[in-house]
């Protein structure tokens, strides 16, 4: 029997693997990780399993592994599926476990937590601040009983590890997912891998030269409501991506946020945010577009054609705009 972890390679998934794993120990010759960039979500497609296998998926939208989700169960392997972005309709199956939750006050580090009863809950709160839900990170550091330095320090490792997701391709990352996840394995908290582990402190430098860089990008398009930024295309820019839009949204809580990020080969990435009031979703709005999707406060758009830019900053300010014009402040 194999054991297959399936996990988006931000924060949330890894620290929603880490505590699975370490509350429930599988020898290491016997599970298969599959991880990626954030943006790589289609991921159990790469899965082959048969009678008896068991898949464990972390992080990633069901909606967009529908299929290979079915395939996987008819195959005769048994699905435990945790998440927090739009599911859809759930498969009706025996061997299908969902744990799904798509309000904005969690991810999918907490539906963890709360399965295995809070047993590694310093990990969660560290993916909470990663996953820029920093009032939820600090209400559960605060009902552990746990000290405002560690709680920063917490916060800075969440905020690095996600941060390390961003990128076109794992290339453009200081750590591939899967080796980032066998370095945290060892540690039972997450203190432990920030004083002893070389990765927190190469993560640190990587980011602060990255976003010193981002923070001197000026908005291409501003209109009341909205505001859309475009990057260069460089390693750095899609690494800063994810954490740019996070703090864009501190700075200007009441107006919409859209980066495009070029790809490679053409077309791009975006990243969109919208303040907690906007009656348009962040995953409804990007759902608009193929491949995109998220969840309310917070979605993205894997490939924009450049054909479709146009049609996406119309459509982004229109909606906006419009959408937040008469909003309470």
């Amino acid at each position: 029997m194999k054991h297959y972890y399936a996990f988006n390679g931000d924060a949330d998934g890894l620290c929603a693997l880490q505590q699975l794993r370490l509350a429930e120990p599988v020898e290491s010759s016997s599970a298969t990780l599959v991880t990626g960039v954030k943006r790589d979500i289609k991921l159990l497609q790469h899965i082959e399993a048969a009678a008896g296998d068991t898949i464990t998926v972390l992080d990633i939208a069901l909606d967009q592994n529908r299929g290979d989700v079915l395939r996987l169960l008819d195959a005769g392997a048994s699905v435990r599926y945790f998440d927090h972005h739009h599911a859809g309709e759930l498969p009706q199956h025996p061997r299908f476990a969902p744990n799904i939750e798509e309000a904005a006050d969690v991810c999918t580090s907490i539906l963890v937590d709360r399965h295995l009863g809070g047993r590694h809950r310093a990990w969660a709160i560290a993916a909470a601040f990663g996953d820029n839900l920093a009032r939820v990170g600090s209400a559960m550091a605060q009902a552990a009983g746990i000290d405002p330095r560690t709680t920063s320090t917490l916060e800075k490792l969440g905020t690095y590890l996600n941060y390390n997701a961003y990128g076109e391709t794992v290339a453009d990352l200081h750590f591939d997912p899967a080796e980032l996840s066998a370095l945290m394995q060892p540690f039972a908290e997450p203190l432990e891998f920030v004083e002893r582990s070389e990765v927190y402190g190469r993560l640190a430098a990587g980011y602060e030269d990255d976003m010193g860089k981002a923070r001197g990008l000026a908005p291409a398009r501003q209109v009341p409501g909205a505001t859309l930024l475009l990057l260069p295309d460089a390693p750095w820019a899609r690494r800063a991506i994810g954490v740019l839009a996070n703090e864009l949204m501190h700075v200007q809580p009441d107006s919409a946020l859209g980066i495009l990020s070029p790809k490679m080969h053409g077309g791009f990435t975006v990243s969109v945010r919208v303040p907690a009031h906007s009656p348009v979703g962040a995953a409804d709005f990007c759902r608009t577009f193929d491949s995109g999707g998220g969840r309310k406060l917070a979605g993205g758009i894997n490939h924009l054609p450049e054909l479709e830019v146009d049609r996406f900053v119309s459509s982004f300010e229109a909606c906006f705009t419009h959408a937040l014009g008469d909003a309470p402040r």
